[in-house]
């Protein structure tokens, strides 16, 4: 099975993904802002990219890497998180996960994180 037919998401999901592209939070658009374009060493980046039943804030499919960005939220989710990364990594992929303030306060030492991730063979 191919990689697309295995993470084939619904029409649903990908509609959904579409309208999480238009309401990124700022920590969202700070990290896009330096990942579009392949502005990052050349790795091409989807922001709010559907993988199955989920929708993931950036995806860089050479290195199959995973970046998440937590907000407040995400201190009650924490179940949840586990599991989705679980599945993620059963699919193959790497997930990295920063807070909203790494990105807004730390965004070099983030980028410089995803680009050693990106380096690293993929799983």
């Amino acid at each position: 099975m191919t990689e697309g037919r295995r993470w084939r998401s619904s029409k649903a999901i990908q509609e959904l993904a579409r309208e999480l592209r238009k309401e990124q939070t700022p920590a969202e658009e700070r990290l896009w802002s330096y990942l579009r374009k392949k502005q990052l060493c050349g790795f091409k980046f989807r922001r709010e990219h559907p993988i199955g039943t989920y929708i993931v804030d950036f995806y860089c499919p050479s290195c199959r890497l995973v970046v998440e960005i937590d907000g407040d939220s995400h201190a009650e989710r924490e179940d949840y998180d586990a599991v989705r990364t679980a599945w993620l990594e059963v699919q193959g992929c790497r997930v990295i996960r920063f807070t909203n303030r790494e990105v807004q306060n730390e965004v070099e030492v983030v980028l410089g994180e995803i680009v050693e991730a990106c380096e690293e063979p993929p799983p």
